[in-house]
């Protein structure tokens, strides 16, 4: 009895949780899920839920179906709405009672990445559980110090790109460990989530910050293609998420939130079937970062 609990925890330690955001996007929601759903390692799929409206029993009993139907293999995952009162994008990284995996993939509605990418980053993330393992790279860098206070940039895509490192992955496609949601709610300084709440944008950068404080080390870019709704396929960062903030609520962020830098840059991404190589690739979006509060 004993060999054969033991067998099952294993088992559901090789799965991890897809953790997608959404909001007021309901066939883009049903894409992720049936696109989800059909990726082989997946234990359990859940949305997060912040707007007024409940969701509908009718779209409720459509994304349970897609989940059974698409699921390739015998181990159907479980599928559960994440119900918020209010609409507030720190309630992207609530803790979740009753996870049976330590790896969360946290997405964005409209970001797909294919099944076999994805499992590829999965077992980049199985060898280094502490960090952040992403698709979507940024970057920041110190100017001079201005008004006798250090002046963070927050860099985009063609940052990344140009420079040929990176010092972030992004939320909107990414692996961290399931602690990281208890941190960032429970630890995380208040201005900050304050901040987040009230420009609705920075989530992101919040929560690479909190793992970076709290493992000394840099996030890792896994390269990959990734397509948008309706199958389109893009390039690394092209498309945004819901409209809750603009590129200058990044930059303000930066420089009011953060009181110790703990970002690391790298040049390393990983490559599907090769070794490690420089960057290459990224996109556009906000142009300054923001000083968050270290991590207590």
């Amino acid at each position: 009895m004993h060999c054969r609990l033991d067998g099952w925890y294993m088992a559901l330690l090789l799965r991890y949780t897809v953790l997608i955001n959404t909001w007021r996007r309901n066939s883009l929601l049903k894409q992720a899920v049936a696109h989800y759903a059909s990726c082989s390692s997946i234990d359990a799929i859940h949305v997060v839920w912040s707007e007024d409206d409940l969701p509908s029993a009718t779209l409720q009993s459509h994304l349970r179906k897609a989940v059974y139907s698409k699921s390739s293999s015998n181990y159907k995952p479980e599928f559960r709405f994440d119900l918020n009162e209010d609409d507030n994008l720190n309630n992207r990284f609530k803790p979740i009672e009753g996870l049976r995996n330590d790896a969360i993939f946290s997405v964005d509605d409209d970001v797909l990445i294919p099944c076999r990418t994805l499992e590829f980053a999965f077992s980049v993330w199985q060898s280094a559980p502490e960090s952040m393992v992403g698709f979507v790279p940024r970057m920041h860098w110190v100017d001079a110090k201005k008004s006798g206070a250090m002046h963070y940039n927050y860099g985009g895509w063609w940052s990344v790109w140009w420079m040929g490192t990176y010092s972030m992955v992004l939320s909107k496609a990414a692996f961290f460990h399931k602690k990281y949601l208890d941190m960032y709610t429970y630890q995380m300084p208040a201005s900050v989530q304050e901040y987040v709440s009230r420009e609705r944008n920075c989530e992101d950068i919040a929560m690479s910050f909190l793992v970076a404080n709290a493992t000394g080390a840099p996030p890792i870019w896994v390269k990959g293609i990734k397509w948008r709704s309706r199958s389109w396929k893009i390039k690394p960062d092209q498309g945004r998420s819901p409209p809750r903030g603009s590129s200058k609520d990044k930059d303000d962020f930066l420089q009011s939130s953060i009181d110790k830098d703990d970002l690391l840059r790298s040049s390393i991404i990983r490559i599907r079937g090769t070794s490690s190589s420089p960057v290459f690739q990224g996109e556009v979006k906000c142009l300054k970062l923001v000083q968050v509060a270290s991590v207590a």
